[in-house]
């Protein structure tokens, strides 16, 4: 599913415009973006929880040139399923 399916199954479920709809996806994601780059975690009770988890430095080898590098630390978001998510994919 893209992001245009779901604004369309959202604008016919909950009776909204197509503009409406996209207007609301779109700002839910922008919502959990922000949380995200702040360090919050986002817990969408049933479904699961967004957060951003900090990942240490790291050597990595480039296989083209054989060099040794350094990957610097960074943050990235993680996904953890909800139990009843998990339940519904098996």
């Amino acid at each position: 599913m893209k992001k245009i399916d779901l604004i369309s199954v959202v604008a016919s479920k909950a009776h909204l415009t197509r503009k409406a709809a996209k207007d609301s996806v779109e700002t839910f994601l922008a919502e959990v973006e922000k949380a995200l780059a702040k360090g919050e975690k986002v817990v969408l009770s049933g479904f699961g929880t967004f957060k951003s988890v900090l990942v240490k430095d790291k050597a990595v080898i480039n296989p083209q040139t054989k060099q040794k590098q350094v990957v610097k630390s960074h943050r990235v978001a993680r996904f953890t399923p909800g139990r009843s998510l998990k339940k519904s994919v098996k």
